[in-house]
This record gives C-alpha cells, structure tokens and sequence, in this order.
C-alpha cells in the first residue's frame, strides 16, 4: 500500500487531472437525474406484514390520505356567501387530477339521510345556494339535527366548516401544495378565511423542508468549519486541501445516487454530515504529522514530507475508514430502503474520503508546496509541554477519570430511561408555524386531523357486522375510547348509519338513536339505505359482504403517545371481538406511522450493537490484542450513552434524525480511538517509557483530535440557528458527540492505555 501511494507522488497532475474528470461527470449526473423523494409511504418496506395488510386494507375501504380545507366565517357558516364559497371550492377539488370526485367530501357532497311517510330518503343538504333566509335556516337544522353532519363537517360553534379530499397515491408534490394554497386563497375575503391541513400537508412539507433547508445551512456550517480549520492549520493550501477531500467524497456519492437511480431520500442529506466530520478528521491527522515532521525538518523537501506523510499516517487512516464504513454498512440490518441507501453510500463517501486524503491531498502537496509553518519553535514547544502536562495530570488522577466517567455513565443511563419515541410529523415543526396553528385550530374545532383505522375481520363468515350484538360492542368500543381519551375527537364507522336509520326512522325520537336488537331490522335499514341513497357510500365503512368493518378514528395529535393510547384502549375489547371470531387490525397512514418509527429505531439498535461487536472484533484484529479492541470501543460506548442520556432529560424524543446520529458516535470515535491507540503503540515501541509514551501520544494525536473536534463543534453550532427544529437537533448532538468522543479519548481511554501495560509487559 505505502509503495502504490508513493508511485502515485510522481503524477502529481493526473492524478488531480483524473480526479476533477470524475468529478464534472459525476455533477453532470447530480444535475440532470438528482430526484427528491417525498412520498413516505416509498419509505416504507413494501413486504412488511403490517404494511401489506395496511395497503390491501386502504384498497378495500378506499382509505387514503385527506387534504382538510377550512372555511371560518366568525359570523356563521350558514350564509349565502360561505355555502357557496363551500360550493366552488368543493367542485374545484372534485376537477383536480390528483383528487377523485368521488373522495372529495363537504357538506355539499354529504347524504342527509332523512325520514319520510314512506320510510326513509337521501337526499343532499343543499345543491343550490339558497337565497332566502328560510331555507339557509333549514340547512342548518338539517346540519344540528344530523349526528353524522354536525361536529364532523359543521363545527359545533357553526363558525367553520370543512372539505375533505382524499389525495390519490404518489401525487404529493410541492408543485400540488402551491396549487392547493393557490387555490385557496382566491376564495378569502374579509369575513372568509381558509385553513389548509391534513396528513399529506404535513408530511410533503416535512420532506421538503427538511432537506431545502440543509441545503442552505450545510455551505454555511462549510464556511465555517474552513474558516476555523484554517485557524487550526495555519495555511490557505492545508486548509483548501483538506475541504477538498470532503467536496469530493460527498460529490462522488451523490453522483452515484443519481448515476444508478437512487433517489434522494430525506435521511440523505445527513450523508454530508457524516462526511464532513470523518473527511476533516482525516486532513487534520494527516497536517498534524505532516507540521510536527516540519518542525523537527525544517529543510525537508516536500517529497520527503510526502513521504514521511504516507508512511506513518497510511495505516491509521485505512484503518479508520475500513472500521468506519463497515459500521456503515452494518445499517443493512434495517428494513427500511433509504436507511439501507444511507448506510452503504455513507460507507462508500467515507472510503472516498480515505482515497482523496491519501491520494488528492500528497498529490497537492507536491504541485502547490508544502505549507509553511510559521509557528516558531517556542510555540511548538508551547503546545507540546501543554499536552505533556495534561497528559500527566490525566494519569496522576486515573482513579478520578475512572470514576467521573463511572458516574456519567449511571446518570446517562438514567435519562435514557426517559427517551421515548416520537413518530409525529407535526412535532418537528416550530410551535408557532403556520402549519402547526392551523393544525391545531382544526383540532379544536373538529375531531383531528390524524387518522387510525382499526380493521375488523369476520374471518369469512358473511353478514357478521350486520349483528346487532357485534355493532353494539364496536358502538360500546368507540364510545369508551371517545370518553376516555381526551386525544381522540370522533370516531365513525357502520355504527353511525344505522344509529341514524333508526333514529329517522322513529320519527327522530332520540331514544332511537341506538342500534335495533334486531338484525332483520338492521338488514332492512340498510337495504333501504342502498335504494335511497348512494350504496357506495358504505364501501368506506363495510365490505360488500360485511365481513369486514373499517373503523375510523379522529386523533388531535400524530404523535406515539396519542396513537399508542388509543392503541391501548382498543385493545381492551380484544378478547370480546376474538369469542365473536373477529380479528383486529389496523390500516392507514397513522399507524404505518408508527410501526415505521420502530421499525427504524428497532434497526438503529440492532446495527449500533452489530457496530460495536465489529469495532470490537477489528479493533482487536488490527492492534493483534482483544484488550485494546476494549478499550478502543470505551469512547465510543459512552459517547454514545451521553448522547441518549442527554435526550433522555432534554426531552427530545428517538426519532428517525436523532437515531441515526450513533453513527456518528461510532464513526468518530472509531477515527479517534484508532489515531490514538496506534500513535500510542509506535511511541511505546520508540520510547519504552509508559508515561512518555502517552505524553507523546497526547502530544501528536490529542492536538489532532482537539483540533478536529473544534472545528467540526465550531461549524454544526450553526445549525442552531436552523429554522427547522430537526436540523437544530442535529446540530447539537453532533456537536455533543464530538466532544464527548474527544474528552473521552483523551481522558478515560488514555488511562486505560496506560493502565493495561499493553506493549508494557516486560515493565510493570
């Protein structure tokens, strides 16, 4: 390896020359096939059971996603102007590719069903907009009067009024947002205002945002980390050069995204993330050695430089890279595609890194020079007698670095106690966005704006949810998740129509609005319902054979929590369901929500525990001893343990951003412990002296690790000032594991290096 890398010294210019030809045709590719991809549902494994059932479920019940137009009038809904405004915009909706007619729900389109001398009727509230104040006034009590209507279409306080449309698949795109928007708000006037919201709204925005707005922090977090790198390094050439190596790296694996297809996903762009901390890290490494060997040789040539260069950092570097991406890969554990992307492109970045570092950066040594060095030699000295001496406070109290790190463990543990894990999409929005208030303005006027469709399967036996004794225990299931969760606004199902039915039918006594102990009379209501009204206005609640009943319920809130307490309270008649032989299940976006985040998190366990096993195993390999494989992985571990245990009692939950940061622990720390256990071995060999060794070792890859760990902290504080509170996150816990990852290094591994007398056997 050291032999090919020297050979690669004497074509300085093709290699740069080659580099740069990649790099233009790889842009190329970036620029014309780069797609974003916002449809969460292609986030999901196709071939997951929940998921499979879920989809076949949505084509059964025509379960899809709903945008919810608001109208507010303060003045009333019931006028001229907002019904028809109720109108145009229903129709308009109706018209819209992405939208079926028949999905486009408002009190325009609803059925009123209604008694007659006859028997029953359905009929539509209103198909023309009323003039006189007489009939505006029987609309009204049409609504009031209709339980099915009133509180889910109307609110009660009668001031809003909502239309849902159900959005076909794959459509979401932020040219149909601005349409919808666009559309909205030619119907405003002054006592009209119109809210937009929905689960689409929220999820095409969050997939949107996110990633535009790294786009814009990420040259800004760039900036900054080479403006303190050169602060570090001292020189313009060291400095462009190390970026290099990360402008390169990160290029090249979006290049190959879109070279092979691969869409970028919301998760992506994290990958520049990781690669600038472990391409920077490689660069500063490498400086380090290269200005220390300028110190001691001043007349050096910058080919002896180079070499010397290669020789000694080689190892470490392919070694850090190898662990580093093989931590990556270990991701192929989840089952979840883009964390899947995430983890092989992040290794393949992390392994470009390593070749430019070692290939790019020697080669701009011998066409630009080497830097110049202008510390003098008491500022050398400075820093290595400050090294030398934190060095040797570090050892004088072991005891005390043991048992403060003993200590941060416990506490860490602790708080992770406290981590819980979030699937809403709504929470990684600011509090006060525009989204997140019409949100909850819709919340407080209707029953929510999160769906959970709870699937009840008869198993086969026909006319099942035509027993009043089955509709009754669904009736008694939806009432007591109602009253009891505060969360949970309506629910709707088969219950509502014949609660209704036999209600009109009773000369609308509200006694009768109960299911019939009948189920003759159940059958009857029905049939009549089929021949009066639309019959395929049922389809959403029962199949055709009423083998299977789709319950809906309204959620104030798309969070775990929310979900997982309704969850709660539906399992509860579980087993009443189960001796009618009926089978719950659950469909809809809310819950492949939630079954999603786990699978995610559920994958980030077992691929941090697989990591650390390999860390391990290799670490232990490379350095040809199991004990340093240990303690090489003791950073890494309490890093990562800070890391959730600071969430823990910040309250920020797992999530899909948060969980992926233990890469970065991994990856970090991997690239430290290595630089350090290595420097440590040569100087042991060299020196034969256990405390001079780790002086030395403080002196070379401590000043190594400290700079990298101010620069990379430096640049992801920008993040902080991030508008999009997920990108705040990050940029915390990135700079929170970079520190922890250093104080570690230098502290409690240090100490167990001194303290295992490995390459110290002969010298107790």
């Amino acid at each position: 390896m050291e032999k090919l890398l020297n050979k690669f010294l004497k074509a300085p210019w093709i290699i740069v020359a080659v580099t740069i030809v990649i790099s233009a045709f790889l842009f190329m590719q970036m620029k014309e096939n780069t797609s974003m991809e916002t449809d969460l549902d292609k986030y999901m494994p196709q071939d997951h059971p929940a998921f499979v059932y879920s989809d076949q479920a949505e084509e059964w019940f025509g379960i899809n996603d709903g945008i919810i137009v608001a109208i507010e009038n303060q003045k009333g809904v019931f006028n001229a102007a907002t019904l028809d405004t109720l109108k145009q915009l229903t129709r308009r909706l109706q018209k819209m590719d992405e939208i079926e007619k028949a999905d486009v729900t408002s009190l325009y389109t609803a059925d009123n069903i209604v008694g007659t001398e006859d028997g029953m009727d359905v009929k539509a509230f209103y198909s023309r907009v009323p003039s006189s104040e007489e009939n505006l006034n029987e609309i009204k009590r049409n609504v009031e009067n209709n339980e099915m209507t009133f509180g889910r279409l109307v609110s009660y306080d009668k001031t809003v009024t909502v239309i849902i449309a159900e959005i076909r698949d794959d459509v979401f795109t932020q040219e149909f947002y601005e349409e919808i928007l666009s559309l909205v708000n030619e119907y405003e006037t002054a006592d009209i205002k119109i809210h937009v919201a929905g689960r689409p709204i929220v999820e095409g925005t969050m997939a949107l945002l996110g990633p535009a707005d790294m786009k814009k922090m990420v040259p800004i977090v760039l900036l900054v980390i080479t403006l303190v790198l050169f602060v570090m390094l001292r020189s313009v050439k060291s400095t462009l050069l190390t970026m290099s190596v990360v402008f390169f790296s990160t290029l090249w694996v979006f290049g190959l995204m879109a070279l092979l297809g691969i869409p970028i996903y919301a998760v992506s762009t994290m990958i520049p993330v990781m690669l600038i901390a472990i391409g920077v890290a490689d660069g500063i490494h490498l400086y380090s050695h290269l200005q220390l060997f300028l110190r001691k040789n001043p007349t050096a040539t910058k080919k002896e430089a180079s070499v010397d260069m290669i020789k000694h950092m080689w190892k470490p570097v392919v070694m850090t890279s190898i662990t580093t991406a093989i931590g990556f890969v270990s991701l192929l554990t989840s089952q979840v595609y883009p964390i899947k992307y995430f983890g092989i492109f992040t290794a393949f970045g992390v392994l470009m890194a390593m070749v430019f570092s070692l290939i790019v950066i020697p080669a701009g040594l011998m066409i630009f020079g080497l830097p110049k060095i202008k510390a003098t030699k008491k500022s050398g000295d400075l820093e290595s007698n400050l090294a030398y001496g934190f060095a040797s406070k570090i050892l004088k109290r072991k005891s005390a670095s043991i048992i403060i790190t003993a200590i941060i463990i416990v506490v860490s543990i602790v708080g992770m106690q406290k981590i819980w894990i979030n699937s809403s999409f709504l929470d990684k929005f600011e509090k006060d966005s525009d989204i997140v208030l019409t949100d909850q303005f819709i919340n407080s006027h209707f029953g929510g704006t999160t769906s959970l469709n709870l699937v009840l399967d008869a198993d086969g036996k026909k006319d099942a949810f035509k027993n009043p004794d089955v509709l009754k225990l669904v009736e008694k299931m939806q009432n007591k998740v109602e009253n009891d969760l505060e969360i949970v606004g309506t629910s709707f199902t088969l219950t509502d129509y014949v609660n209704r039915m036999n209600k009109v039918m009773n000369a609308d006594k509200e006694e009768f609005n109960t299911i019939p102990d009948s189920q003759d009379m159940v059958a009857q209501y029905l049939l009549l319902y089929e021949m009066s009204g639309d019959p395929e206005n049922l389809n959403k609640v029962v199949d055709y054979d009423y083998e299977k009943l789709n319950v809906t319920f309204q959620l104030k809130s798309d969070n775990s929590k929310a979900i997982n307490s309704a969850l709660d309270v539906i399992h509860e008649f579980e087993e009443d369901f189960e001796k009618m032989g009926i089978t719950m299940k659950y469909a809809g976006s809310g819950y492949k929500g939630l079954v999603f985040t786990d699978l995610i998190l559920e994958g980030q366990i077992m691929s941090l525990i697989l990591s650390l096993i390999i860390v391990i195993v290799l670490l232990s390999f490379m350095f040809k001893n199991i004990k340093l494989g240990l303690i090489g992985a003791v950073p890494i571990i309490v890093t990562a343990l800070i890391s959730f245990g600071t969430m823990g009692f910040l309250d920020i939950p797992l999530s899909t951003t948060s969980a992926l940061l233990s890469s970065i622990a991994i990856g970090i720390g991997i690239d430290y412990a290595v630089h350090f256990i290595e420097q440590y071995r040569n100087n042991a060999l060299k020196t034969g002296d256990k405390v001079l060794a780790a002086q030395k070792t403080m002196a070379h890859s401590g000043r190594a690790i400290s700079y990298n760990a101010i620069v990379v902290i430096a640049g992801f504080l920008v993040l902080l000032f991030s508008v999009f509170p997920p990108n705040r996150e990050l940029g915390a816990l990135v700079s929170l594991n970079m520190f922890t990852s250093f104080i570690g290094t230098v502290t409690v591994m240090l100490v167990l290096l001194y303290s295992s007398n490995v390459y110290f056997k002969k010298k107790k």
